[in-house]
């Protein structure tokens, strides 16, 4: 209705009664319908639900930011024929079945640096060497206390290692970082005369918590290159296989490369023992200056 329009009853716009009065200047509430007079609020009807069509929302999908990967890991793993993607894992250094354990090529190396990574070459932690030990003075670098922490992918300290020094046989004590006791990787063997001997006496480690032996961490050849882990009943429960670092790494660095595998899902603390033990590898044998491996 126009502004101009005079008072009076006229058909409801709204569509709800028969009429609407109309007072001069806007629709009121009064209604009628049938002869009967009644009130009704001059307020718009919804439309009718039919005629309402949903829209739809497609949702974006998430933006999950690129993991980087280590081509040369992925190569290694490949080389050596363990690795396997329907073996997926948590993405944490215990969760894994396949570990590769990677040294930081140094020319002069003092502090050794190491890291953790997948089957895939994603970045799983670390392990780096804390401190210099006063022990170097009286039995040399190489045989002096070693403490070497193990820390998650965002750096978070998770195993402290500590080898004290030695002459002959290592003992590693493996501590959460909450200061608990998880066990000890023992050596029982030196290798001496182990190539004369067939590999009769190859170096040999045992892992043991609480006083009771959980496995054995075995050389296979009398150099100490890789290793084979066992559990009590003399199981093969996993394996420790050196790879090939390259031509200039292996030539003119101290850089070790390993590749841990195990066979079967552990449980805790032998879980921990056999992840340590691929991590404290090259700090119980270590390759001496002209390339040979001995016992420190």
């Amino acid at each position: 209705m126009s502004h101009q329009s005079p008072s009076g009853w006229f058909p409801d716009p709204f569509g709800r009664h028969e009429h609407r009065y109309w007072d001069g200047l806007r629709w009121t509430e009064h209604v009628g319908s049938s002869g009967r007079q009644m009130v009704d609020a001059p307020v718009p009807s919804p439309p009718p639900q039919s005629a309402v069509q949903p829209v739809a929302v497609v949702a974006s999908p998430p933006v999950v930011p690129a993991v980087p990967v280590d081509r040369r890991v992925q190569k290694q793993v490949r080389k050596l024929g363990v690795g396997d993607a329907t073996r997926t894992g948590g993405g944490t250094l215990f969760t894994e079945q396949v570990l590769v354990v990677n040294q930081k090529a140094k020319l002069f190396e003092r502090r050794a640096e190491y890291g953790v990574f997948d089957q895939h070459g994603r970045n799983l932690g670390g392990v780096r060497e804390l401190g210099a030990s006063m022990s170097r003075l009286a039995v040399g670098r190489e045989n002096a206390t070693k403490r070497l922490q193990i820390v998650d992918a965002e750096g978070r300290p998770l195993l402290m290692l500590t080898r004290p020094a030695t002459m002959l046989k290592s003992n590693v004590t493996i501590m959460r970082e909450d200061g608990s006791l998880v066990g000890h990787i023992i050596q029982e063997s030196l290798g001496v005369l182990a190539s004369l001997l067939g590999g009769k006496f190859n170096v040999r480690f045992r892992m043991e918590a609480d006083g009771v032996t959980l496995g054995a961490i075995n050389a296979e050849d009398w150099r100490a290159w890789d290793f084979n882990l066992q559990d009590p009943h003399g199981s093969e429960i996993a394996r420790i296989t050196k790879t090939w670092a390259g031509f200039g790494k292996e030539n003119f660095t101290k850089a070790d490369n390993y590749v841990l595998e195990m066979h079967r899902p552990l449980e805790d603390p032998l879980l921990t023992l056999v992840v340590s033990a691929a991590l404290v590898v090259d700090t119980v044998l270590k390759q001496a200056s002209d390339g040979s491996r001995r016992i420190r």
